[in-house]
């Protein structure tokens, strides 16, 4: 097998100088693993990125493209044989980051292919974005515009680096991320979140997730329009005391536990029984929580404009629910919108389908979304352009809206040298709900402006209310749960992209939490708390209409009537 290479072997991080290195021939092996087990443990460990000198340079960042196999099966198959001939072929770095991909000639969805991996202990990650994506990699020996591909979603299990930590995400945490990315490997990227609030208590079910957490998939399956490709990332650093041979026989071990056999998924499957549902808070609680809220933007020389409060509902069923079912659930009615998944080892999965974009940047260009006001979609379309009018024309909203689209346009122009909104005012239909939409791009002055962005942008608005300060206390003072990597930013940073969405229409999801459905709406002036409670019912309905509720059951002191949620 030829692998085409494109390496960046990196000698002073400031200028980022690449060289590209001509291809290599690997010879085609089998790979026959016998009898021997691995132990899950181990193959689940890698390094934290976090732990290391987050300016020191790497050795080298490296893809190396094989040739398009027919089938998945083919495909691991010469993806093992790479493997096995990396580990008699160690390079010269004491660090580096490789990646080896094998293209596949047929479209597998890549969330089916995740699916189909059978073990739980592994950490699992899963994004899709709004719209597909343009990204190159190496055919007939060079990377080229010519060649680009659509990427539509990514699955990956294992960690080749994860990056995770306690404290608040930091330039220096953006730093240790960057070392490892490259603008020569497009498709090795961090795919991950940031919590919320970084500085509240931590609740056990977010535990796993610390303040931020961030992996470069060990086995990585991504669907392209028209095509998919598998590979296999290696990382290592040996000032972390994790060494090239460490790192090479924890992909083999993760290797060895992938199903070259792909099932598509049954997206008919039985309604999970809800044996219990919990609000907190509660509607009572609520009333008095927008009461409290209203007084205080009402004010007299109050500073408050709008706040969003939260619901957290937990939900217990009859048989756990899987977190992979609901996001093709979710994908299927959330056209247009960015699905994830991301699940570190033995915790909770975090799934979402959520429609706002915090940014997308590609190399200086930056792009990002106000989206605020909810209403459902109408039965008819005339009922649904009224619904969408009386949207557009309510005072309320519009001025929620404006707060949101204007506090990201100055956010915006502290770092672009040109700005431009359009549309200035719309409206973004969802199969369930419809908003009021802007979206704001912009020209960076500088790429490292990148975590700058990011960290002005978050929390927006639309998630947290403004003034921010303001927001964030009042939210502090009357939340009595843990919103976790709620409403923070969910996605990946590349070498020369990257791309957020903010973690909004989510939920967790694991045997031991059952489901945290979460949800929030804005509070300004005018709210009703009645109203606000059914926008916080239409926004969990994606989830809820999932699952149906028992017949009248006596478990201790809680009573649930018969009724089913509203049908698919």
């Amino acid at each position: 097998m030829a692998a085409k290479h494109c390496i960046a072997s990196f000698v002073d991080m400031e200028s980022m100088k690449c060289t590209i290195y001509t291809p290599t021939v690997y010879a085609k092996q089998s790979l026959h693993f016998g009898t021997h087990r691995y132990n899950n443990q181990f193959c689940s460990l890698s390094m934290n990125g976090c732990q290391g000198d987050p300016r020191a340079p790497i050795g080298t960042i490296e893809t190396r493209t094989f040739p398009a196999a027919p089938t998945p099966a083919l495909a691991t198959d010469y993806l093992n044989s790479a493997i096995l001939d990396m580990k008699s072929n160690p390079p010269p770095f004491d660090s580096g980051i490789i990646r080896l991909e094998v293209p596949i000639q047929q479209r597998i969805e890549a969330l089916d292919w995740l699916r189909s991996q059978s073990h739980n202990l592994l950490p699992r990650c899963f994004f899709s974005g709004r719209n597909p994506s343009n990204v190159s990699y190496i055919e007939n020996g060079h990377t080229s515009n010519e060649h680009r591909h659509k990427l539509v979603s990514v699955a990956g299990i294992g960690s080749a680096v994860f990056f995770r930590h306690l404290h608040p995400f930091s330039l220096d945490d953006w730093c240790a991320i960057k070392r490892f990315l490259s603008k020569k490997c497009p498709l090795i990227r961090a795919y991950g979140a940031i919590r919320f609030n970084a500085r509240a208590k931590i609740a056990s079910e977010w535990e796993a997730f610390g303040s931020f957490y961030f992996t470069v998939p060990q086995v990585e399956f991504d669907e392209f329009e028209g095509s998919s490709m598998i590979a296999a990332t290696v990382a290592w650093d040996s000032a972390l005391s994790w060494t090239y041979g460490k790192a090479v026989s924890s992909v083999q071990a993760t290797m060895w536990q992938v199903s070259s056999v792909v099932k598509r998924l049954n997206k008919d499957a039985p309604q999970a029984i809800v044996l219990s549902q919990t609000h907190i808070p509660n509607k009572v609680s609520w009333d008095s929580a927008v009461r409290r809220a209203l007084e205080m933007i009402n004010r007299k020389n109050s500073m408050l404009i709008k706040v969003v409060l939260a619901r957290s509902s937990r939900v217990l069923t009859t048989v756990d629910i899987d977190p992979l079912m609901w996001l093709s659930c979710l994908q299927i009615e959330g056209d247009n919108a960015y699905a994830f998944c991301l699940q570190p080892p033995e915790s909770p999965a975090f799934v979402g389908n959520t429609p706002e974009r915090l940014f997308y940047r590609d190399r200086l260009s930056i792009s990002s979304d106000a989206l605020a006001g909810t209403r459902a979609r109408g039965g008819s379309e005339s009922l649904d352009i009224q619904i969408g009018n009386d949207l557009l024309s309510s005072p309320k909203d519009h001025h929620e809206f404006t707060v949101v689209r204007e506090y990201i346009r100055r956010k915006l122009e502290t770092v672009c040298s040109s700005i431009l909104i359009e549309p200035e005012k719309a409206l973004r239909k969802l199969p369930r709900v419809q908003h009021l939409y802007a979206q704001l791009t912009g020209t960076l002055e500088k790429e490292d402006d990148e975590f700058k962005i990011l960290s002005s942008l978050h929390p927006t608005p639309a998630v947290c209310g403004f003034p921010t300060k303001e927001a964030r206390v009042l939210i502090a003072e009357t939340e009595m749960f843990d919103r976790g990597l709620y409403a923070g930013p969910v996605g990946w940073f590349g070498g020369g992209e990257s791309e957020f969405a903010v973690g909004i229409r989510s939920a967790l999801v694991g045997k031991d939490v059952g489901a945290l459905i979460y949800a929030g709406t804005g509070i300004v002036e005018g709210s009703n708390a009645a109203l606000e409670w059914q926008e916080l019912e239409l926004k969990t309905s994606q989830f809820t209409k999932l699952m149906k509720l028992a017949p009248l059951l006596t478990r201790g002191e809680n009573r649930i009537a018969v009724q089913k949620v509203a049908d698919c």
